[in-house]
């Protein structure tokens, strides 16, 4: 059996992924969870209760198990990663990090993985509240490749979208456009990447299971769009006309809403044998979803 540690499987790509793995009899998964979210795996899983942003908690809770891989979906800053990268020592044989598109800075140019090396990134320490997003992810990313005992790799997602995306990136802007409100769009013409939920997953399971590769990974489906793009898709479903403006009032700024383009080059993960789905294939099919949400 392989068995195999989740850090945040409970909701969106993270439960995808628990049951993309529930696929293989061959995974013996056990979710790291609070107890505060519910899931539907009743005993095909393994639950361990911990607060994984505690580390005494997540230490105890881990305990002497060696796992095959531990995927972790919620790591934000370099304090969580040396806690990480510590307790895990001699106890894990791969680790996936989920990181983020947002370790790069806007480019009008696809984006590579070299861009930021988090091999030779200055380390900092600090918690999450002591950086900005972008900060914390490339921090956390650093320790682990610096410092880290065990084999790790790194994926890089941009934003994530889905029917089951509980942050409802795309239904806000639905949700504009159909009661005819302002979207704060600084720059409509910005193209952006994305990647669906069971896609991210499927990544995710490719890349820990699949492979022994490390390093970091770009990981988004073929392609970019431009937020215009999206709002005209938007348009069409609804039937109605989208008020764009570049600056409203913050409740209703675009969370799409980049002043630049800001997409990656996925060159590396093809090249290893992944194939993305493409953007233009199921972007127009989920808004259609999440839109008749709306007239049921």
């Amino acid at each position: 059996m392989r068995k195999i540690l989740m850090l945040g499987g409970t909701r969106f790509f993270g439960k995808r992924l628990v049951e993309r793995l529930l696929q293989d009899s061959v995974n013996d998964v056990t979710i790291l969870t609070r107890g505060e979210t519910s899931d539907s795996f009743g005993d095909h899983v393994h639950r361990i209760h911990a607060d994984r942003f505690q580390a005494n908690e997540l230490a105890q809770a881990v305990g002497d198990t060696l796992w095959d891989v531990v995927f972790d979906n919620i790591c934000y800053s370099p304090d969580e990663a040396d806690q990480a990268r510590r307790i895990f020592d001699g106890k894990t044989k791969r680790y996936i990090l989920t990181s983020s598109l947002s370790v790069y800075d806007f480019s009008e140019e696809a984006l590579t993985e070299d861009i930021f090396d988090p091999e030779t990134y200055p380390i900092r320490h600090g918690g999450r509240n002591d950086f900005t997003y972008q900060e914390g992810k490339r921090l956390a990313e650093a320790v682990f490749m610096q410092q880290a005992t065990f084999p790790v790799a790194a994926v890089r997602f941009p934003i994530v979208l889905g029917i089951d995306d509980y942050t409802r990136r795309l239904h806000f802007h639905i949700e504009h456009v159909r009661n005819e409100l302002p979207i704060g769009i600084p720059n409509p013409e910005a193209h952006i990447s994305f990647i669906r939920s069971d896609e991210a997953a499927d990544f995710l399971y490719w890349l820990g299971c699949s492979s022994t590769m490390t390093g970091p990974f770009n990981a988004c489906s073929d392609g970019t769009v431009r937020i215009k793009d999206i709002l005209t898709m938007i348009e069409e479903e609804t039937e109605k006309h989208a008020i764009i403006q570049k600056q409203t009032a913050d409740e209703h700024m675009s969370p799409f809403g980049i002043e630049q383009s800001w997409f990656m080059d996925t060159t590396k993960a093809r090249s290893a044998g992944y194939k993305f789905l493409n953007l233009k294939n199921w972007l127009p099919e989920l808004v259609s979803s999440l839109n008749k949400t709306y007239e049921e």
